[in-house]
């Protein structure tokens, strides 16, 4: 029983209450509004206290909290059901209880939600308010009882869509800093990558005094010919190894930004993103590659999916490098829907393949693989060539 209720009361990742967290806010403040349901009671005040008031107010304000709670706690895609709810039971109880104009009020403005345009929601409340209006005249309704019902609700709907606007202008500053902070990390990457570069060329200095040294002991003290070659043996095997974890480093900050900006840009959107650790020591272009693919996909969940969940997972399945995608979204999109056309074309540049699974109403499913035996061969000839090269054209300077 306590872990049904954990789970009742536990917040979608779009909804009101997990964006309520998100900003730092406590996940109590949106009942704060409860307090407007003091109208319920006030209303008979203005008519007369009856029996059938009380038992209409113990039957319905319940069902009330219910669906209020159920608009704070589940997925934005959703809340407007419960929202209608709220305006049929306020219609449903305004021929016996004018006390229902409250929930009526309560359903218009929880109506508007983060996924409706204002003219959308304008548009309802236009509705809305008509079926209400019309209702009250056939039930001779006072107008001056009735009248402030469409004033308010689109007053009260215009402040909440303005601020629901400012904090997405918020959201897009805040956006906007973390570009400016990875476009500084990557200035960073830029400048150890210049470091190396003033490291191998010490280095390489180094090695080929040593070299030259041990050379010229050669014939006159060979154990200290040895000694030199054995010191610059060990002084590349050191480099190399400092080379390799630096590279690294700045190789896996590509992909692990990127991962950073696509949680922050679903998380504007109200999509929650999940994912694992990275792979280490991955190809430098791979992972641009690989980065730009991760670019589009989170791009098109935030723009069309409407989802409130993604995953992302990259592994190494032996020879394979596997990116997987995913998200809990409407689905139904083609192999060149929403960009994937040029998904496919650059998984293709980069020798791999992409899969697409989109079933109508249960989410997109993105797999990418890239085979990377054949890429390491690839890389490793021209890179055994530059090294074959180098060495001959030393012992040519030194025949010389």
């Amino acid at each position: 029983m306590r872990k049904l209720i954990r789970a009742w009361f536990t917040p979608a990742p779009d909804s009101m209450v997990a964006h309520s967290i998100r900003k730092g806010k406590s996940p109590w403040v949106d009942a704060v509004h409860l307090m407007w349901s003091i109208w319920v009671f006030i209303t008979p005040v203005f008519d007369q206290f009856t029996v059938r008031w009380v038992l209409l107010t113990l039957l319905s304000y319940p069902v009330f909290l219910l669906l209020y709670a159920r608009c704070c706690l589940d997925s934005q895609r959703i809340t407007y059901r419960y929202s209608l709810m709220l305006v049929a039971l306020g219609l449903l109880l305004m021929p016996w209880y004018p006390s229902g104009l409250t929930y009526f009020m309560y359903g218009c403005v929880l109506l508007c939600s983060r996924r409706m345009t204002l003219r959308s929601y304008m548009a309802a409340l236009a509705v809305l308010n008509a079926i209400c209006l019309f209702e009250a005249w056939l039930l001779h309704y006072p107008w001056q009882a009735v009248l402030w019902m469409p004033v308010s609700s689109f007053i009260v709907g215009i402040a909440v869509n303005a601020e629901r606007m400012s904090e997405e202008k918020d959201v897009e500053l805040r956006l906007s800093h973390e570009e400016v902070r990875r476009l500084a990390a990557t200035a960073e990457r830029e400048r150890i990558g210049r470091d190396l570069h003033d490291l191998l060329g010490h280095t390489l200095s180094l090695i080929t005094l040593k070299l030259e040294l041990s050379r010229k002991l050669f014939d006159r003290d060979s154990d200290a010919a040895r000694r030199e070659l054995e010191e610059a043996e060990r002084v590349a095997r050191h480099a190399l190894a400092e080379v390799r974890s630096a590279v690294t480093g700045i190789r896996a900050t590509d992909l692990a930004a990127e991962l950073a900006a696509a949680k922050l840009l679903l998380e504007s959107s109200d999509v929650a993103l999940d994912y694992g650790s990275l792979p280490a020591a991955l190809p430098v272009d791979l992972e641009r590659g690989l980065a730009l693919v991760l670019r589009e996909a989170v791009t098109n969940i935030a723009r069309h999916a409407r989802a409130n969940q993604a995953w992302v997972t990259l592994e190494l399945v032996g020879d394979t490098l596997e990116l997987r995608v995913a998200d809990n979204g409407r689905g139904g999109i083609g192999d060149h829907g929403n960009g994937l056309c040029g998904m496919h074309e650059r998984v293709k540049a980069l020798g791999g393949s992409l899969k697409v699974d989109s079933p109508a109403g249960r989410g997109t499913r993105l797999l990418i693989t890239v085979p990377l035996r054949q890429r390491n061969r690839l890389f490793e000839t021209p890179q055994a060539g530059r090294e074959a090269a180098t060495g001959w054209t030393a012992q040519q300077r030194h025949a010389t």
